[in-house]
């Protein structure tokens, strides 16, 4: 007993625990998991069927889908590839995008194989030194997005019924994200690191067999894919509460008159909401409500893929925690790429004005997409031409 008070007292009498203070944000944070603790116990049977609903969607679609391309992906990054891909691809991705010659990896790979896999890759080159901080942030918004599986097979064939909308759906995606990338590196920052990237020691100093790095690269993608799992289960039980207890009703009703005045209909403003939320889930209510205005429902779309929703955001944020990356620029970009994408979608649509957009012509839409990316080309020549100018003027 006499210990015990000793050790109690120890306890008390040291400052660190006497000035115990809560900021605002952990009181918020402890609201929200109390609420959502309550929440299970009140909707306990909604949720276990949204929850194996969840379950269902991570064992059939998630892990057949990504599960192959993480182990890939780490296997390169057990190897030299990346930077000697680099050191061949830098005089392409420096100019467009101020990013080192890695980023195209980082790119094509998040771009053929959909969320999170880009980020994974870009804080991988972060972590080994072959990005600045500023160059890892920029690479966040734009090598990041929903692979074409995901936006053909699962949008535009599950959802719309239709391949082609899928086609548009994943052509104005990648033209968004290039115009994000394109726009960020205007941002660039001179950050004053000498380091010969290409010379740079191996981190992975230690000669690995084969069997010893296919066995961490399996280890490592089964952590990641077993974390997305769980987003996957818990955004499901979040949206059946949300649904349950009537909140996205209200916040519907809420926001619906400052929708309706960019022309929306106030059918499409649960599927919005709920799209934010959780990327799924929102697109098949907008395809659902697609019978209202075809048109909008796929301008929509293209924003939700853009954005990718809470779901994707919180995914990027658990595997940028590791690093010193921030993902202000990430949440930034995003937002934009979601702009962008319903703009060139709607210019589709008016560009073509005599077309269905339920049976268009493929070949019309890549040369309009041709169009956009030689708008872009010429406008890093201009770039380009003034920065030379303003240097000759200098000297």
């Amino acid at each position: 007993m006499y210990i015990i008070d000793i050790k109690i007292g120890d306890y008390m009498n040291n400052k660190k625990f006497r000035c115990v203070t809560f900021s605002l944000k952990n009181k918020l944070y402890i609201i929200i998991f109390c609420s959502f603790i309550l929440c299970l116990v009140l909707f306990s049977n909604t949720n276990l069927a949204s929850a194996k609903e969840g379950l269902f969607l991570w064992a059939n679609s998630v892990v057949p889908t990504l599960f192959p391309f993480f182990v890939a992906t780490e296997l390169m990054n057990n190897t030299n590839f990346i930077p000697m891909l680099g050191k061949y691809l830098n005089k392409f991705m420096r100019p467009i995008f101020k990013v080192p010659g890695e980023g195209a990896y980082a790119f094509l790979m998040g771009m053929i194989s959909g969320y999170p896999v880009g980020a994974k890759i870009v804080c991988h080159l972060r972590e080994k030194g072959l990005c600045t901080k500023d160059e890892g942030e920029r690479m966040l918004a734009f090598t990041n997005n929903s692979g074409p599986l995901f936006i053909i097979g699962t949008v535009g064939i599950s959802l719309f019924g239709n391949q082609t909308i899928g086609i548009i759906l994943l052509i104005t995606h990648i033209l968004a994200c290039i115009t994000v990338g394109v726009l960020f590196g205007f941002t660039k920052k001179n950050e004053n690191i000498k380091w010969d990237r290409y010379n740079v020691k191996n981190r992975n100093s230690e000669e690995k067999t084969l069997g010893g790095i296919l066995g961490d690269s399996i280890k490592n993608a089964i952590s990641t894919i077993l974390i997305i799992g769980g987003f996957v289960v818990i955004f499901s039980i979040i949206i059946s509460i949300l649904n349950n207890s009537y909140i996205l009703d209200m916040i519907s009703k809420f926001i619906s008159p400052v929708l309706t005045n960019f022309g929306m209909n106030f059918e499409f403003t649960k599927p919005i909401l709920a799209g934010i939320i959780e990327l799924t889930n929102g697109l098949k209510l907008v395809s659902e409500t697609a019978i209202v205005n075809y048109n909008l429902s796929i301008i929509i779309s293209a924003f939700l893929l853009g954005f990718g929703g809470i779901s994707i955001l919180l995914q990027v944020s658990s595997i940028v925690a590791k690093t010193d990356l921030s993902i202000k620029k990430y949440v930034i970009g995003k937002f934009l790429q979601g702009i962008f994408a319903s703009i060139y979608v709607f210019l589709i649509i008016n560009f073509f004005p005599n077309i269905n957009v339920q049976n268009v012509n493929i070949e019309l839409i890549t040369s309009f997409c041709l169009i956009i990316i030689l708008c872009i080309l010429v406008c890093f020549i201009v770039k380009i031409f003034l920065k030379k100018t303003l240097q000759t003027k200098k000297m």
